[in-house]
């Protein structure tokens, strides 16, 4: 994936907007909220002006109107330029087929459990799984409201968003059942680090193989 002069999804999220008709700011974020994008996009409303004037230096969007009504300021419209059409095209094309690595908060917390007791990391984690059930119970019924007035072209971001939760909710279900029943493998040697505050052996000695290059 190729680096691009604008990185910031709410970049790609403004042209989308714009490839619908030409907006000026305050009408895009607007149209963003309305169509929900707000959901599966990180959106900062105060650095939306901002992003648009990026978008215009590089050339991917252009003053089409200038609006005036009474004695409000006027509003700046913007369109999408050709050059904003293929980047947006291309950017998309690059999200949709190439997996980009991603580093979830959830992931990094993982990563460093250890520094927590068992104990604590069941509790943490049942307090996580029960949030989650309710996230995934709420979405599936706001899902099945949406299907009856929305095509299910436009709710493939909450079904996949759904999933997503589903399947989290799966994973920590079955990893605490390992830590409960003690079947995983270290669990016994983290409790007893914990316990005595000595290294087991078997710790000591993955910390000290050689990485590999």
């Amino acid at each position: 994936m190729r680096r691009r002069k604008l990185g910031n999804p709410l970049a790609l999220a403004v042209m989308a907007t714009l490839w619908q008709k030409p907006m000026h700011p305050y009408e895009i974020a607007q149209t963003l909220r309305r169509q929900g994008k707000d959901a599966s996009t990180k959106i900062n409303y105060g650095s939306l002006y901002t992003v648009v004037q990026n978008l215009e230096k590089h050339g991917f969007v252009e003053v089409t109107d200038v609006q005036r009504q009474g004695n409000r300021p006027e509003r700046t419209v913007y369109g999408l330029t050709e050059a904003g059409r293929e980047e947006m095209t291309e950017w998309m094309s690059d999200l949709m087929a190439v997996p980009a690595r991603e580093y979830p908060i959830f992931e990094t917390a993982l990563s460093l459990m250890g520094v927590l007791p068992p104990d604590d990391v069941l509790r943490l984690l049942e307090e996580r799984l029960a949030t989650l059930e309710v996230q995934a119970a709420s979405g599936r019924g706001a899902l099945k409201k949406l299907y009856e007035t929305v095509p299910r072209l436009f709710l493939v971001e909450n079904e996949y968003q759904l999933h997503m939760v589903e399947a989290q909710v799966q994973w920590v279900r079955g990893f605490l059942d390992e830590i409960r029943q003690g079947t995983l493998p270290g669990v016994k040697e983290w409790r007893r680090f914990h316990e005595t505050g000595e290294m087991p052996p078997e710790f000591q000695e993955l910390e000290e193989r050689p990485s590999e290059e």
